[in-house]
């Protein structure tokens, strides 16, 4: 689709620029002033000379916007931060810093009982923060031509970045390192919130913050280096995830931070069934639950019937190997289904599980699980004689017990992480990938269309189990109403299913970030407790009309989803030949 470069106010150039920079610096400086006269609203946005709580998004959206204005006036030193050279980053950087202001306005005068208790520095931030957006909408910017979009049409330009200037394999790696760095003090900022406006204002500002950098060519810049040094992005950022725990001074976050894991690790055998295989499963959580209940029997807890202990490997493969054996056992019959068919019978089969967890309690079966009390008092896991749930000191930190099963899942995220990209770019991820595109095509190629389902669904459910073996210790319990289809918490069938379509399926960083936000949103937004199946709902149907690839989608699924955005060959210009009849 061809796109145009106008603005969307009609201004001089000039006068634009200016207004824009204008606008970023005086949204900058009122961070500095004080915003309400009461600190019964969070942050205490009452001191002058100091930013606090909310005002940080804003000096943080005002200064990327100030940056970005004075790269467009070619400042030396700064057109580093827009190598597209266009202004749509800019505008992004603007609506930001706009929205994240008028946010805070408006939930001091929400949770204060009216406008009446903002300062003049809060009328300051939001009069300047609007300035800076009107002068960054009388910029050029690229977008749709009228009739084809609505809005203020932005598009992606159709022009390729320009080529970047060699550097020194040595500032390339350092440049990696600084971004994953960057990455976690921002992931750390949005964990640590402490209330939910604070924490609805991050989502916001790191929304827009994306698209400015994207838009600007940061990010694809970010990406080309990653590629070109694979190896060290990959140590990168699990060295940045690795470094989480020795940021906190308490188990308070580093809980959630080791939940979130376990949730992602389980998205991405998820990701496997429905991301590559094409397989739509509804009960996969049940595999999540027979790891976390092999685990828990073979733990020595004293509510266990078997009465025994294995060593943390061996609990590790057992649950492992039952998830596995399931899959195996419920595929078998059941892969031979496709679509909506399918789907039916792995919800089915997500709450025969749970129902029959609830019937193994001595009474109306076997004593095995103890029913609805589950297994309780399941002791912490022990490594070579490192009790993980001892506080431990490791160089100068002290780490409680949920930062160290944080560095043990982030372990076996890793080596999930590694199955998956080995199998997904070998000859049975390609053969899964023809089998979700086309199976009757693929089948008719010589593929194997029901074994490789299978072993798809059998690995999918080994690597479950495998995140439920940490999870049964973790949590101390075990109980069947832990793995439903749909509950108020993560993990359940559900959200583990849009996660994977949030983040983006078949790759590997998307159901990480997909899971991520879907943990952590409930946790964050306690608000949203008694409508949190609504509001995802609502999030899944805006994204399949916005972004049906997902938040960070493969080269495939872009091509897929935006053919339109693929500007057209051109076809040679038709010839006339003159041949023997037409001579």
């Amino acid at each position: 689709m061809s796109t145009e470069t106008t603005p969307v106010i009609p201004l001089p150039l000039a006068a634009a620029r200016a207004v824009t920079a204008a606008g970023a610096l005086a949204t900058t400086a009122s961070a500095f002033l004080a915003w309400t006269w009461t600190a019964d609203f969070p942050g205490d946005l009452t001191v002058t000379g100091y930013p606090g709580g909310l005002q940080w998004l804003t000096l943080t959206a005002g200064l990327l916007t100030l940056v970005l204005a004075l790269a467009s006036y070619g400042v030396p030193g700064l057109r580093w931060t827009n190598p597209s050279g266009h202004n749509n980053g800019l505008l992004y950087a603007a609506l930001g810093g706009a929205a994240v202001t008028w946010f805070t306005l408006i939930a001091i005068a929400v949770d204060l009982n009216g406008l009446a208790n903002l300062e003049p520095g809060g009328w300051v931030a939001g009069l300047a923060s609007l300035v800076a957006l009107v002068g960054a909408l009388g910029l050029p910017v690229d977008r749709h031509p009228k009739g084809t979009s609505w809005g203020l049409r932005l598009a992606k330009s159709d022009q390729p970045l320009p080529t970047a200037r060699q550097l020194p394999s040595t500032v390339e790696v350092l440049l990696i390192v600084v971004a994953f760095a960057i990455g976690l003090f921002a992931i750390t900022f949005g964990i640590d919130t402490e209330y939910g406006e604070l924490f609805a204002g991050y989502l916001i500002l790191a929304a827009f913050v994306i698209a400015a950098l994207s838009k600007s060519g940061l990010l694809p810049r970010l990406r080309a280096l990653t590629i070109k040094h694979r190896p060290v992005a990959t140590g990168a950022a699990f060295a940045a995830a690795a470094g989480f725990p020795f940021t906190q001074t308490s188990d308070q976050y580093t809980s959630v931070a080791a939940n979130i894991l376990i949730f992602a690790t389980v998205a991405l055998g998820l990701n496997i069934v429905v991301g590559l295989a094409g397989l739509l499963d509804l009960g996969y959580v049940a595999f999540l639950g027979v790891g976390a209940y092999a685990a828990a029997l073979v733990s020595g807890s004293p509510a266990s019937p078997i009465h025994v202990q294995f060593p943390f490997w061996a609990a590790m493969l057992t649950g492992a190997a039952a998830s596995m054996v399931f899959g195996v056992l419920i595929g078998a019959p059941t892969l031979r289904l496709r679509g909506d068919y399918l789907a039916i019978v792995t919800l089915g089969f997500g709450e025969i599980f749970r129902i029959t967890m609830n019937n193994l309690n001595g009474t109306t079966g076997p004593k095995i699980t103890n029913g609805s009390n589950g297994i309780p008092r399941i002791p912490d896991l022990e490594i070579l004689g490192f009790n993980l749930g001892q506080k431990h000191t490791i160089a100068g930190v002290e780490l409680g017990r949920f930062s160290n099963y944080y560095l043990l899942m982030l372990v076996i995220t890793a080596f999930v992480v590694l199955v998956f990209a080995r199998v997904g770019n070998s000859r049975i991820g390609r053969a899964w990938v023809a089998i979700r595109e086309d199976e009757t095509a693929a089948e008719a190629m010589g593929i194997n269309g029901f074994r490789l389902k299978l072993l798809a669904f059998a690995l999918g459910a080994c690597l479950a189990g495998l995140a439920g073996t940490v999870q049964a210790h973790v949590s101390y319990t075990v109980t069947p109403d832990q793995y439903t289809f749909a509950e108020a918490l993560p993990p359940n069938s559900a959200f583990l299913l849009a996660a994977v379509i949030l983040g983006g399926m078949g790759t590997i960083s998307g159901p990480l970030v997909g899971a991520t936000l879907l943990f952590l949103v409930p946790k964050k937004l306690e608000f949203l407790s008694n409508f949190q199946l609504l509001a995802f709902g609502i999030t899944l149907i805006i994204l399949m009309r916005v972004r049906p690839e997902g938040m960070i989608a493969n080269r495939r699924a872009k091509l897929e989803y935006h053919e339109a955005d693929i500007p057209a060959q051109a076809s040679p210009p038709s010839e006339t030949v003159l041949t023997k009849t037409g001579a």
